[in-house]
């Protein structure tokens, strides 16, 4: 529910309003004073009106007397992942979110989020689900229920815990029983836009078509996937290596049930007994930076594997992110069935 504006007063306001705004606030007391259009002009919290009324500052008084002038803000599209963490770390907890003129769009609170990253989100929804007919033969794969919600809303709701809070959607079957269920966002207080693919456009050619991302990396999933990855350290992940493409990889043990000879020609160079051999298969989660995306071919069927391939023939940065966690592509009705049972034991927290 999009309940930032509790947090919000205009200047001009009493005394005796923030205190009632403040008792309603609870624990999460503190409110951000804007002006007439909405620009931040600063902070109040039940102590600036404990001190404010000792100094002998009447209740009825307005709140421009006692407010601190300069609160801690976030710009949105400028700002930091160790910014972040900073202030998460020194019990920062509720910051305003401003726009380039000031104005505050959004307050966020650290109790509820796990982070706030600099990432714009694509979820591609546009699959037709067929190996989970007839289940999708009138509802998109992404609505299917898991533990009573949708596929989707889990992925949406786990992007949304760490902040990530400009999202597009990709849909082409069933587009409009999508739209209607995610709307704008407003009521989850994140934005959400729509991309339509007339024509399957393959795992990413619908992201060429976006022109207005907010920030500089954009993180990719599939819609069908059930996951409890820690984003932020995804990021973080990305960030250290400088990375200009990161995929979660998943890994994939095979075990030989005989011995297996290294061979050259006919000599034996080495013998390994019943070994393990681990691959690592694509999650269908990726972290992107803003710039490769001139690599994809605008209104033609193009793969996420095409973009790798791409960025490493032209010398750029492709890394694997080994995921150990809990990952399920619900792609068969044998994956759908797992993952009702499992939403009910694993921490998705």
């Amino acid at each position: 529910m999009n309940t930032f504006r509790r947090h919000l007063l205009k200047k001009g306001s009493s005394l005796r309003e923030a205190l009632e705004r403040l008792d309603v606030l609870a624990k999460d007391a503190i409110i951000f004073i804007t002006d007439e259009t909405g620009k931040l002009v600063g902070s109040l919290t039940d102590g600036d009106v404990r001190r404010g009324l000792l100094k002998g500052v009447k209740i009825d008084d307005v709140v421009d007397d006692i407010l601190q002038p300069n609160p801690r803000f976030i710009r949105k599209g400028d700002f930091s992942i160790e910014k972040i963490i900073e202030y998460r770390e020194n019990n920062f907890r509720i910051i305003p979110i401003l726009d380039k003129y000031n104005c505050v769009i959004n307050v966020i609170n650290f109790r509820e989020l796990k982070s706030y990253l600099p990432v714009d989100g694509v979820i591609m929804a546009g699959g037709r689900g067929e190996r989970l007919r007839p289940l999708t033969d009138s509802m998109p794969k992404p609505l299917l229920k898991i533990g009573g919600i949708p596929i989707i809303e889990h992925n949406l709701n786990r992007l949304s815990a760490f902040g990530i809070d400009d999202i597009w959607i990709s849909t082409r079957y069933l587009s409009e029983q999508i739209e209607s269920w995610g709307g704008d966002g407003h009521e989850r207080n994140i934005s959400i836009q729509y991309i339509r693919e007339n024509d399957p456009l393959g795992t990413l050619g619908a992201v060429g078509l976006i022109d207005n991302f907010v920030h500089e990396t954009l993180l990719v999933t599939n819609s069908d996937i059930l996951t409890n990855i820690d984003y932020e350290h995804f990021y973080l992940d990305f960030i250290k290596q400088n990375a200009d493409f990161s995929v979660v990889t998943i890994p994939y043990s095979v075990d030989i049930p005989y011995a297996i000879l290294e061979t050259k020609n006919t000599d034996v160079l080495n013998l390994r007994e019943k070994p393990t051999y681990t691959y690592y298969a694509n999650g269908g989660i990726y972290l992107i930076r803003r710039s490769m995306l001139e690599y994809i071919r605008r209104n033609e069927v193009y793969h996420a594997t095409q973009l790798m391939e791409d960025l490493l023939n032209a010398g750029k940065k492709v890394i694997s992110y080994p995921f150990f966690g809990y990952w399920l592509d619900i792609g068969r009705h044998d994956d759908y069935i797992k993952a009702q049972q499992d939403i009910i034991s694993v921490n998705f927290k």
